[in-house]
């Protein structure tokens, strides 16, 4: 809101952009406060401890990752080593999640082979492994199945309770759980395993904000190796210590956290615009632009237009993800379920998307207007 705000009172005065400011203003009108009528829990994630392990947990040579009639990438090459924390991270469709089944070996490889650690035990969270859970079990006998040797009932009680099974919902069926709370489940039984190296694709898409800041402070103090991807950046730059992205048919390792990996990716953008302009220049006898940042020209269509006509395809596409969402909390069929969650990750890809195309227009008109 307070962006929102921030943007319509820097632009309603404007000419060039009260259109702008209007539709902004339309959204704002649109959102809704949600006041608290108590106070909140405060939710604390406490991982069973795992040995620390120096040395390289995991290695890929020459890996070639996909499918039988699709390459996905090729001479994949990097290495993880044990207690760091890796984010997988790249453009919707462009392989993460092949990259993860691949690891775990749920997908072969095309060449080569991924070569884990000595002693390395894999927890795996996959998107859709809450429609495996059996059945006929309760919550309680689900995570007690889960758990390591030495993990006390109490503990399997507060990890059960940080994700909202507390009180008489631990003796809850699964077979009568929602898609979230299979979710949920999931999550709770892979954190009481003991395993020490979690791969986890996705893992805060059913869970509440609180839920989910406190899964970040639980991975920050757990001593194994965590390999993960996630949509939610904040998410991704609380945990992350390394990057690796897909993109593009090939597979990247950037050392450090996430705001190191997007200065560097921004610089390698400019200085490949950079270098592109100066050869453009030096073609037509021209000097190359002062400025080291070229920017990127899209066509002679008003900027105005296309700003106006994406903000409307996301107010589209918001409002039918939240209707999405509202029924898909209570949904018990699991292939249903799978579908919906299916439908609701295209949506938000689509509209991260367009915000992204959004916001750099919009840079664009405010360089261009001074």
């Amino acid at each position: 809101m307070k962006q929102l705000e921030r943007f319509i009172n820097k632009n309603r005065a404007n000419a060039n952009t009260a259109a702008q400011a209007r539709n902004k203003a339309k959204q704002l009108d649109r959102l809704e406060l949600i006041e608290l009528e108590q106070s909140e829990s405060n939710v604390r994630i406490r991982v069973p401890n795992v040995e620390l392990r120096k040395g390289v947990a995991l290695r890929c040579e020459g890996v070639t990752i996909g499918y039988p009639d699709h390459v996905v990438a090729e001479n994949v090459c990097f290495e993880i080593d044990h207690g760091t924390r890796t984010a997988v991270v790249g453009d919707n469709g462009q392989g993460k999640t092949t990259l993860l089944r691949t690891l775990v070996g749920s997908l072969p490889t095309i060449e080569g082979e991924p070569k884990w650690g000595y002693n390395c035990e894999l927890g795996v969270y996959a998107q859709h492994v809450y429609t495996s859970l059996p059945q006929d079990w309760t919550v309680k006998q689900y995570l007690e199945s889960e758990a390591a040797l030495g993990v006390t009932t109490q503990q399997l009680l507060e990890v059960a309770g940080s994700f909202l099974f507390r009180g008489p919902l631990i003796e809850k069926p699964v077979k009568v759980l929602s898609g979230g709370e299979r979710a949920r489940l999931c999550m709770a039984g892979l954190l009481l395993t003991g395993c020490n190296v979690l791969i986890l694709d996705e893992p805060g898409n059913h869970l509440d904000v609180e839920t989910l800041e406190a899964l970040a402070d639980a991975l920050q103090n757990y001593n194994g190796t965590v390999i993960f991807v996630s949509h939610d950046r904040h998410f991704v730059k609380r945990v992350c210590t390394q990057v690796i992205e897909v993109q593009d048919g090939r597979v990247a390792y950037y050392p450090g956290d996430y705001d190191s990996y997007l200065y560097r990716v921004e610089k390698e953008i400019d200085d490949h615009e950079a270098e592109r302009a100066g050869g453009s220049a030096a073609a037509n006898n021209e000097p190359a632009p002062k400025s080291g940042k070229a920017k990127k020209k899209r066509g002679s269509k008003d900027p105005r237009k296309q700003l106006n006509k994406i903000e409307k395809k996301i107010a589209t596409l918001d409002d039918e993800r939240q209707a999405i969402q509202k029924k898909f909390v209570t949904m018990t069929d699991p292939t249903e379920a799978q579908k919906t969650h299916e439908h609701l990750e295209s949506l938000k890809a689509e509209i991260a998307t367009l915000e992204e195309e959004w916001l750099e227009l919009n840079e664009e008109m405010s360089d261009e207007w001074g």
